[in-house]
């Protein structure tokens, strides 16, 4: 059994629950730097309504850092789960600006997002300070969605395989049984550019390849990931009728409730998604 990776800050407490091999699909709006706390409160006063009855996803919003304590009350009763977009991997400290993970436990936040494009690009984030945030995000009992994908499509394969390397491969067992991953290729994101579900579903085999090669069978079976990437309702359906692709990371459309609900309560996210898959190399993405 892998040890557990240790951050500057300590170690991952382990003991945690296995995974079974059933994948309950998991649906997450990222808002990124929109709406305010009235705009939050309006938005769930619409959204409850809209996805009451889907029992058979995990639905997630991750609002901006001033509105998570909003989202908290506006959700409370229901299913809908809050997490923040970001994290840092200390848990206290003279971190000028920063929010730690403990932090965001107390509000009442069961996800965080861990690595998103946009962190990498704008803000300097790193492989190795995704690791750390990765862990820090587990160790205050958070479940973070870890975020991978290539700038460009040419050598996609080679591009993801670096980042599972170096973000994800160092977590010990019972630390990658906690994370959620998401495919995001960055060309895609807020470009109007979808990946086609062949090519999604081609990187995602690829990823579960990369978690068997390192964590085993199980834990690759295990594991959920998500696509990300301009997800919409008229293209949502035809991404989740692909059999590795575990849910969706919704940028954009998860602003408005009427579209986000519209996506929630697709009919392929009303059964957790089994474990049926072959790790063959696929054609489609490109290692390099």
């Amino acid at each position: 059994m892998r040890s557990a990776f240790q951050s500057p800050i300590g170690l991952l407490r382990v003991g945690f629950s296995k995974a079974t091999h059933m994948r309950t699909p998991v649906i997450c709006g990222n808002w990124k730097m929109h709406k305010d706390a009235a705009g939050t409160a309006s938005f769930f006063e619409s959204f409850r309504t809209l996805v009451d009855r889907s029992e058979n996803c995990e639905v997630v919003i991750c609002p901006s850092f001033l509105n998570l304590e909003t989202a908290i009350r506006a959700t409370r009763g229901t299913r809908i789960q809050v997490g923040a977009q970001n994290l840092c991997w200390a848990t206290e400290g003279a971190f000028t600006g920063e929010v730690s993970g403990p932090m965001i436990r107390a509000l009442g936040c069961s996800h965080a997002i861990v690595g998103h494009s946009e962190r990498r690009k704008y803000f300097g984030e790193t492989n190795e300070s995704v690791l750390e945030k990765t862990v820090a995000a587990i160790d205050a009992g958070l479940t973070p969605i870890v975020c991978v994908g290539e700038h460009e499509k040419k050598n996609a394969g080679k591009a993801l395989m670096e980042q599972f390397r170096y973000a994800i491969d160092a977590l010990s067992d019972e630390q990658f049984a906690r994370i959620v991953i998401a495919y995001e290729p960055v060309w895609a994101i807020g470009t109007g550019e979808t990946a086609t579900p062949k090519t999604a579903a081609a990187a995602h085999l690829l990823i579960r390849g990369q978690a068997k090669d390192s964590f085993g069978k199980e834990a690759a079976n295990n594991v959920r990931i998500l696509y990300g990437g301009s997800v919409k309702p008229d293209n949502a359906k035809s991404l989740m009728a692909q059999p590795g692709i575990d849910g969706l990371l919704v940028g954009g459309a998860s602003l408005d409730p009427v579209s986000f609900g519209a996506i929630v309560n697709l009919s392929t996210c009303q059964a957790s998604r089994t474990s049926s898959m072959s790790y063959a190399k696929s054609r489609v993405i490109e290692r390099g």
